[in-house]
């Protein structure tokens, strides 16, 4: 969308007394966006804004988020309708595609996500050639890198048709990758995808299932309904969350024209930091260090101290200044599953415990210090057995639907430019090369 500037900005240099004038820029929804790119040109200097927080780094339609009034959207729907209304597969196509399918479009791409649901058999061996005990985000990064050497020479990312197919193969390929290293993590047999399954249904008997079995949980129900729902559910909330470090690192490697499995697995790496992905993680570790209800109150006084350096994690958010939207959805079925276990783990009821004060505390309530989607994924993972080290790799298969959105997104842009960032020098001056005898020293 070519958007057309209907005002502008002036900016004077009070040491020159030049001014130049900027377009001041409206998308569809959100702050106005002030276009710089003849500063430098016209006026010599560039901007300075660590973190890129109150730059734009790029145009996109996929995902608005308003932090202030708690709302996300996907392609202009609310993440609550789609939360009930949708599943993950829908939600990736509306976000690949822009709109939601029609029945026989969704049952095309359904048959196409199953189609290029496999691995080549040589791509098990390169996983067997890790470390039994490597960390699974580490496998993950160097074997969706290696699927660019399994799909190098047909690959043309000028060519519409294969970028399409690209995305297809990594959508399907991530769960499939995914449970094998959690397999070969284990040391169990690899479970192959069945065709008579969903998206999360397939993943979840990837993961617990012997070759020969259905995958169980509680009390031998094979794929508890709402096991499934929970997965699929996260799967939707985190599969996009607009320009966040692991997108922007995909974009950014994608501006290079590079292989797309080796963009995504840039972005992998990117999550893998425990800033970004590993935050749910962080919860249940925070909550180990808890220990019991009994010591709630006293982790409630620490987090209120500012000079104790302990922070109660997955309170807050750094994009959500008032709730996180997502938080709210996945609250219901956290204690839906949470209620359907027939025994309690001493970790849950310490989680319930927490939440109950930090929604009533008046220290949180004031500063909307609520929890977010960490804390209740994070719990939920916990209570579907999923090991804390696949937290992040959990993560990682939803958030494949936004990476390769924006991944297809770019490469259709005729004014894709390569990602080149400037700097604020504050190194040394330009100095002249001494001979080490001259040095000085002994």
């Amino acid at each position: 969308m070519v958007i057309v500037p209907k005002k502008t900005i002036t900016v004077s240099d009070s040491s020159n007394e030049k001014s130049v004038e900027f377009p001041l820029l409206d998308g569809t929804l959100g702050q106005p966006t002030v276009d710089i790119q003849s500063l430098s040109p016209n006026m010599g200097y560039f901007t300075f804004d660590p973190g890129f927080a109150s730059t734009a780094s790029c145009k996109s339609d996929i995902t608005f988020i308003n932090g202030e009034e708690g709302i996300l959207l996907y392609r202009g729907y609310p993440i609550d309708q789609l939360a009930e209304k949708s599943n993950f597969l829908e939600v990736s196509y509306l976000l690949m595609n822009g709109e939601l399918p029609t029945s026989a479009e969704f049952a095309t791409y359904e048959g196409e996500i199953k189609w290029y649901s496999k691995i080549h058999e040589k791509l098990r061996g390169f996983i067997e050639g890790f470390h039994y005990d490597a960390h699974p985000m580490a496998m993950m990064v160097g074997v969706v890198g290696s699927l660019s050497a399994f799909y190098h020479s047909e690959m043309d990312v000028d060519d519409p048709e294969h970028r399409r197919i690209s995305a297809l193969r990594m959508l399907a390929k991530m769960p499939i990758i995914a449970a094998a290293c959690y397999k070969h993590s284990k040391g169990d047999p690899y479970v192959y995808p069945r065709g008579d399954l969903g998206y999360c249904e397939n993943f979840l008997n990837m993961m617990f299932a012997r070759p020969s079995e259905h995958f169980f949980i509680d009390e031998g129900q094979y794929m508890d309904p709402v096991a499934v729902k929970a997965l699929d559910l996260l799967f939707i909330l985190h599969a996009d969350h607009e320009q966040n470090a692991s997108t922007s690192t995909v974009r950014l490697a994608s501006s290079t024209g590079a292989n797309p499995y080796a963009c995504i697995a840039a972005g992998i790496a990117a999550l893998w930091g425990p800033a970004h992905g590993g935050a749910n993680e962080a919860v249940l570790s925070m909550l180990e260090e808890i220990g019991t209800i009994d010591r709630i109150p006293e982790f409630i006084a620490r987090a209120k101290d500012k000079d104790d350096p302990f922070r109660l994690m997955g309170f807050g958010h750094r994009v959500y200044k008032n709730f996180d939207p997502r938080a709210t959805i996945i609250r219901k079925t956290c204690h839906e599953l949470l209620e359907k276990r027939s025994t309690v783990d001493p970790l849950f009821e310490l989680a319930m415990g927490l939440e109950q004060v930090a929604l009533n505390d008046d220290y949180f309530v004031e500063r909307k210090l609520y929890p977010n989607v960490d804390f209740y994924s994070g719990v939920i993972y916990k209570a579907l057995n999923i090991p804390v080290e696949m937290f992040t790799v959990m993560f990682t298969i939803a958030r494949t639907a936004g990476w390769v959105s924006h991944w297809l997104e770019l490469m259709a842009d005729p004014s894709r430019r390569i990602g080149r960032p400037r700097q604020l020098y504050t190194g040394s001056g330009m100095r002249d090369y001494t001979s080490v005898d001259d040095r000085g020293g002994a």
